[in-house]
């Protein structure tokens, strides 16, 4: 009687644990709430300090720009250079400024650093145009690097993106401005807000409301306000130089290069219509530029689709100031030390070790970097072979032009599936799949152009395309706005002949400061 006892206590512990555990929704953690006397309007980083000292301390970590990962990190360096830090980084793509050529991304394409430099970096890059008055790139550009845009778009609506870039610069305080605090809380409860206007739109376009999010969803969409794809929009299709994302379709690769082709109002043949960030200017083919679609390739990898945040991973909890927990405001990698993957990796993972987990990362990483390069020669590869098809004086294809449209066409997919992966900044840790696929479908792309400007001169150019990439077209390794000023330097490279000389100019902006400013 008394086992009989003991066995039915122990059955009716493990019923009611069950019922109890099993058969209930985890609940929704509860977010701290505060109470601050800031007002909704404030935007500098600095007011919120007096109030969470521990968080401001740790978003000021984001200053140090000297650690490296295996594939990334926050050294600055110039990612084309296969040079030792500090001006390159053993992991390059040499080929970044043939493949942009004619863009001003390549002038100078960098590596990123922390969120804390974020407008330092945009008023010195090389991109925007410091030689003149006109900086030729919209204020968009200030959309993911301050946290002013908020004023601005306040004040000035959607007339805002396509005024002057330079005409802001002198109200910019490089720390205060920079992207912080006020672009991700709401300052007088500090609650998880949407301040970007793309994104807010995107998720209406799909029937969602941000203000409906659980608390899980907004811990990764406050970083989809800017770690996304997007394109400043076309005068045809809305306010010239918004910023929009091209989810409409969906949020893949082939979803995107679908929505491009209705965006645009170009008239040229065979891309009617199509979206154009630039056209290449040795290939003279309509081209698309990627920006930083970490979300995208993130939300369906085995993590996103598992519900894990980027917050989980680039935020993780620590003990500070006697103990006490907070979400680390350091947004960066956890591969930077032992400890940041056990705070991460480790919460879930608990029986792999930290040494475990960090080489299952580098491992994808490294696959995806070895198809990363090979597609990127590949579109190299398909870009030489337009150029040699159009100035081709041999026998042509009687279907030369539709060949050459077809050509041209699928330079443009191969150049954005590569720049898909390529610009996305976690070497495809964020979705292996994905990257994958989306690197192979680059390569197929690209071989089909060449192919086609082949079949286009009826194999007269295959000759001049035999052998290693780097022997037919080198890597260009210098080229910046100032050199464009110089014929020596266009002379230098068959494809920078292919540039404009540029009219010799002095640098009229020093980040937010006038060169030789007149005293008032």
């Amino acid at each position: 009687m008394n086992r009989f006892i003991t066995y039915t206590f122990c059955f009716g512990l493990v019923l009611g644990t069950l019922v109890l555990f099993g058969c209930t929704e985890l609940p929704e953690p509860v977010t701290p709430t505060y109470e601050t006397t800031l007002p909704v309007t404030e935007v500098r980083n600095s007011m919120f300090e007096p109030f969470f000292p521990i968080h401001y301390r740790t978003y000021l970590e984001n200053n140090d720009d000297t650690q490296m990962t295996e594939y990334g990190g926050s050294v600055p360096h110039e990612k084309h250079l296969c040079e030792d830090l500090p001006r390159g980084w053993k992991y390059c793509q040499p080929y970044l400024k043939n493949l942009w050529m004619g863009y001003p991304f390549s002038f100078e394409y960098n590596r990123a650093r922390g969120h804390t430099y974020a407008l330092y970096d945009l008023l010195h890059i090389d991109r925007i145009n410091r030689y003149s008055e006109q900086a030729g790139l919209p204020t968009t550009c200030y959309n993911c690097k301050s946290a002013k845009m908020i004023d601005w778009v306040d004040e000035y609506g959607d007339d805002f993106w396509a005024m002057e870039f330079h005409q802001f610069r002198e109200e910019l305080d490089l720390q205060d401005h920079t992207i912080g605090c006020a672009n991700c809380h709401d300052p007088r409860n500090m609650e998880l807000r949407i301040t970007s206007v793309p994104l807010d739109e995107a998720l209406k376009q799909q029937g969602k409301d941000w203000r409906e999010a659980s608390r899980n969803e907004m811990r990764s969409l406050v970083c989809a306000q800017c770690h996304v794809e997007y394109y400043f929009q076309d005068k045809a299709h809305g306010p010239p130089g918004k910023p929009i994302f091209p989810w409409a379709l969906g949020l893949d690769p082939e979803d995107m290069y679908e929505y491009y082709k209705g965006h645009g109002h170009t008239d040229r043949e065979g891309f009617e219509g199509h979206f154009i960030d630039w056209t290449h200017a040795v290939s003279d083919t309509p081209m698309i530029k990627i920006q930083h679609p970490e979300y995208e390739m993130a939300y369906d990898g085995i993590h996103g689709a598992a519900g894990v945040s980027c917050a989980d991973c680039h935020m993780p909890y620590r003990r500070l100031d006697g103990n006490r927990k907070i979400s680390s405001h350091l947004w960066t990698s956890p591969l930077k030390a032992t400890d940041g993957i056990r705070r991460t990796c480790g919460q879930c993972h608990t029986d792999k070790s930290p040494e475990y987990l960090k080489g299952r990362v580098i491992y994808h990483q490294e696959r995806t970097w070895e198809q990363l390069l090979v597609a990127q020669e590949l579109s190299v590869k398909a870009h030489e072979a337009v150029r040699l098809a159009e100035e081709y004086t041999g026998g042509r294809n009687a279907n030369f032009s539709q060949l050459m449209i077809n050509a041209r066409e699928r330079i443009r997919k191969g150049a954005m599936f590569w720049d898909f992966v390529s610009a996305e900044n976690s070497a495809g840790f964020h979705n292996p799949t994905k990257a994958l696929e989306t690197l192979a479908r680059s390569q197929q792309y690209s071989q089909q152009a060449v192919d086609y400007a082949m079949q286009a001169t009826m194999y007269g150019i295959a000759p001049y395309l035999e052998g290693d990439i780097k022997d037919i077209v080198p890597p260009i390794k210098e080229h910046s706005r100032k050199l464009q000023q110089s014929q020596e330097h266009l002379d230098s490279h068959t494809w920078l002949g292919y540039l404009p000389l540029l009219p010799e100019a002095d640098l009229v902006w020093d980040l937010n400061r006038r060169v030789n400013a007149q005293p008032e």
